[in-house]
């Protein structure tokens, strides 16, 4: 596919064609949009409440039960209707109650360490030598058989830390919009491959506790950063095993090296984790503007973020950015008082960071199956879907996911804000987030293009993912591109042209990475 960007002045001369077949001023509302975006902005209070207050968010978690209803009192509060609204059956919750590692041999020395999202306590604090396998897999643990009983175990790392000379945060030039590449999820094969990694690595597990090990260790980011994620803990037939960390990398190394020097090496380690399967049904929240045309108000445009988050930090830019800017987007067309024709729902997802779930079972229940690709009558009353997830930086475009009909329309919506580098609308597939389930049945399904700054450098699923990490004016100009576009969408004459449907089972994540549950 090649790529093609609209120049600015193509998109300014289509703007007007674009608005002459709508019934309202749009220069007007847009506007009045930005004005309001920029000087009556609620974005600091709701990233203080979201973020500081409801903590961090994993999916049936507390922090998440408090974020969904949170959200729905404050879209109340701006007398929008929402609600929580179940997708199907998820899985238990967790958090981390406490947490901490400190080196005890062969000196004494404070780590920064945080608890795997669904591992289980050590029920007290443990002390224990660190011994270290070649590989994870089990003819490693083999070499060590019985020795391993009572030992806190990591995984030789094969790579280093070399010096970095790039800037964490940067933001993209006119020419890195230009040739910006399809971002795709995985293929159909690669999840294949990765279902079975999964599971070899959840049996490594089940062994090493066969075998007595105290509990699992691994390191991963640079200079104090560092990424905290995990896998299917939540889910039927992975019941949690050893107790695992994940330390800097620098910690990590170090201990390594004493190691393989012949030093004995000790830690004092230390999580209390809470699992809750009092519900184990997954929630989304769901809120409405209704449409005030009476041919067009049952139809929809949707505009959504991820509400759920990791558990090192407090989910800031991954992704209560983008759920307190879709809800400030909401409260400014209410707050003005606009009319759209069609309905605007906003819905805030669960489970994304386990595979866009929450977004896959919404699908499923109102639109349509992709492995089947047998469609509900809901599917055709959606306009579009519009997503935000990629960090706090300024939206810069918008991936139209190759629907080329629809770029026009794209085009001339994003044009009032060329003045804010809102200049790109590219042919590009982004992959990685809810958008891709909607995308999957056939509904016209976008994501903007927002500028990096630190996201995948110091951010995303890191400890550093917290408030301070936001980039507030970046965000406010966020708020009113989406509210524009949205609105323009939902004036329009006509739904959002649709691309083919895919074919049956062409969705790479149908089914999710979860390993066959058959082999437990």
């Amino acid at each position: 596919m090649q790529l093609r960007t609209f120049p600015i002045a193509f998109c300014i001369l289509l703007l007007p064609f674009a608005l002459r077949a709508q019934s309202a001023p749009d220069t007007a509302s847009i506007s009045r949009i930005r004005t309001e975006a920029s000087q009556h902005s609620s974005l600091p209070q709701l990233a203080y409440e979201l973020i500081d207050l409801c903590g961090p968010r994993l999916t049936n978690s507390p922090g998440y039960r408090k974020a969904v209803s949170w959200s729905v009192g404050k879209f109340k509060d701006w007398q929008i209707a929402a609600a929580p609204e179940a997708w199907g059956e998820y899985g238990k919750g967790w958090s981390n109650e406490e947490s901490s590692m400190q080196l005890t041999l062969p000196y004494h020395e404070p780590l920064i360490a945080y608890a795997v999202p669904w591992t289980q306590s050590t029920k007290s604090a443990i002390r224990a030598q660190v011994v270290m396998l070649d590989r994870f897999d089990s003819a490693s643990v083999d070499k060590w058989g019985d020795a391993l009983k009572g030992k806190i175990v990591m995984v030789k790392k094969r790579d280093t830390l070399e010096p970095s000379f790039l800037s964490d945060a940067w933001r993209y030039a006119d020419s890195d919009l230009v040739q910006l590449k399809d971002h795709s999820h995985l293929t159909n094969d690669a999840i294949a491959a990765y279902k079975i990694r999964l599971q070899n690595q959840y049996n490594t597990k089940l062994y090493l506790e066969k075998k007595g090990a105290l509990a699992l260790l691994n390191g991963k980011g640079r200079d104090g950063t560092v990424f905290v994620s995990a896998n299917n803990g939540f889910a039927k037939g992975f019941e949690a095993t050893l107790p695992e960390m994940i330390l800097s990398t620098e910690s990590y190394l170090k201990m390594q090296r004493f190691i393989e020097h012949g030093q004995a090496v000790e830690l004092q380690m230390n999580v209390r984790s809470q699992f809750y399967t009092d519900d184990l049904t997954g929630y989304n929240v769901v809120a409405e503007i209704p449409g005030s045309d009476p041919a067009l108000k049952n139809e929809v445009v949707i505009m959504g973020a991820h509400l759920d988050s990791w558990t090192a930090a407090t989910g800031a830019t991954d992704n209560a950015a983008g759920c307190i800017v879709m809800m400030e987007a909401a409260r400014i067309i209410k707050a003005l008082h606009l009319q759209p024709r069609r309905t605007i729902r906003i819905v805030l997802w669960g489970g994304e960071e386990q595979v866009i779930r929450g977004s896959v079972g919404y699908v499923k229940k109102h639109f349509g199956d992709p492995v089947t690709m047998k469609l509900k009558q809901e599917q055709e009353k959606v306009s579009a879907y519009y997503n935000l997830d990629n960090g706090t930086g300024r939206i810069r475009g918008i991936y139209s996911m190759g629907n080329d009909s629809a770029k026009r329309w794209l085009a001339a919506f994003l044009a009032p804000f060329a003045d804010m580098g809102v200049t790109t609308v590219t042919d590009r597939y982004s992959g990685g987030s809810d958008q891709e389930a909607l995308h999957a049945v056939g509904i016209p399904a976008f994501a903007f293009i927002q500028d990096p700054l630190d996201y995948d450098t110091r951010t995303h699923h890191t400890n550093m993912d917290v408030y301070e990490r936001l980039a507030m004016s970046d965000l406010q100009q966020c708020a009113a591109v989406v509210a524009a576009v949205v609105y323009q969408t939902a004036m329009l004459p006509q739904k959002m042209p649709r691309k083919a449907l895919p074919g049956a089972g062409s969705f790479p994540l149908t089914n999710g990475l979860l390993p066959d549950e058959k082999a437990h």
